[in-house]
């Protein structure tokens, strides 16, 4: 079986092509980071229009790489959400078009199961059940992944999701959008003790995370320093320290609820490697495993909704939202 990819939900325009004997074919993907980056953060309506002005393109460059005809795809597979509404509409037609020029049928994705389902892909031993980390701009949530299509969220952020926290304390500091990435560069030359910054709700009997408090106190301790690239280093190692911390946490709470041997960590934000380093570490601390996409595939791509198409598809579990997309769309409530 042959997938068509198409993801849409934010700002990257991602296409890919996944085959049920070879695996995944090509991938093409364009980032919509200079466009937002005058502007500290993603403008919905530029976002779709640029959606709109890549899809095609891209769509013919892949068809390109791949040698393949658009006849020959069996399965489109399209972000039906979560995201911007502007910006899934923008892809759920483009699918929908295709679908019905080609006389192929077409399945509804949600963007956050194709995210856990991604590190499938590249680690053919991955099996249910298994613990979910999903660390990104917009979601951080613990969730046990029973089967697929078969999810439980075991906690999530009350507030400002991880990655949102990242941007934010760069932008108060002067960086450029987005910030996640330049947060992680600052902090390698940090100096260990510089500062103690909280662990919000660390300690609370949940698994439900909470980073506004963390960003206020890194306001505080902004306003109150010298404005020097030291202490932007500094501020971007406690930053690190205090969500890992929170992060091994949680995970250690939900592992005393199941005791899964596997972790999934996905998600925009696990492509950091401070995180990664310290989560692999928590892993083995409790004789688990972790798995995390290729880091290229941890932001949104069309190849992990091409993915996870193809196993949803296997799995009898073809949602066909007809058009509608879903801006708000809960993982433990997908049929």
């Amino acid at each position: 079986m042959l997938v068509l990819g198409i993801e849409t939900s934010c700002d990257e325009t991602g296409l890919a092509l996944y085959d049920s004997e070879e695996g995944l074919l090509a991938d093409e993907l364009f980032s919509q980071i200079d466009i937002h980056q005058a502007y500290g953060g993603v403008v919905p309506e530029l976002a779709s229009r640029d959606h709109a002005d890549r899809i095609l393109p891209l769509l013919n460059n892949l068809l390109k790489k791949t040698g393949k005809l658009l006849d020959e795809v069996d399965l489109v597979a399209y972000t039906a959400g979560p995201g911007l509404k502007g910006c899934l509409l923008v892809g759920s037609t483009f699918a929908r078009t295709l679908s019905y020029i080609i006389d192929k049928p077409i399945i509804s994705i949600n963007h956050i199961e194709a995210h856990l389902l991604a590190p499938f892909m590249e680690y053919p031993e991955l099996s249910f059940p298994f613990f979910g980390l999903l660390i990104s701009g917009g979601h951080t949530m613990i969730i046990d992944a029973k089967s697929i299509g078969d999810y439980e969220i075991m906690g999530e952020t009350l507030d400002d999701a991880l990655g949102e926290a990242f941007d934010k304390t760069a932008k108060l500091m002067g960086l450029d959008y987005p910030g996640g990435p330049l947060i992680e560069k600052l902090a390698k030359d940090g100096v260990t003790g510089s500062y103690k910054f909280p662990r919000p709700i660390l300690n609370k009997p949940n698994c439900d995370f909470s980073f506004s408090g963390l960003k206020t106190h890194i306001m505080l301790t902004w306003k109150a320093s010298e404005k020097t690239e030291q202490v932007q280093k500094n501020i971007s190692l406690e930053l690190q320290n205090s969500v890992t911390d929170c992060l091994v946490g949680k995970l250690k709470r939900a592992h005393n609820e199941k005791y899964y041997p596997v972790i999934v960590i996905s998600g925009g934000v696990s492509a950091n490697q401070f995180i990664r380093d310290k989560l692999t570490n928590f892993a083995h601390s409790i004789n688990a495993k972790a798995y995390y996409p290729t880091k290229k595939f941890c932001t949104d791509n069309g190849a992990m909704i091409a993915y996870a198409g193809y196993k949803k598809y296997e799995a009898g579990q073809i949602y066909d939202l007809k058009g509608e997309v879903k801006p708000r769309w809960p993982l433990d409530q997908l049929a």
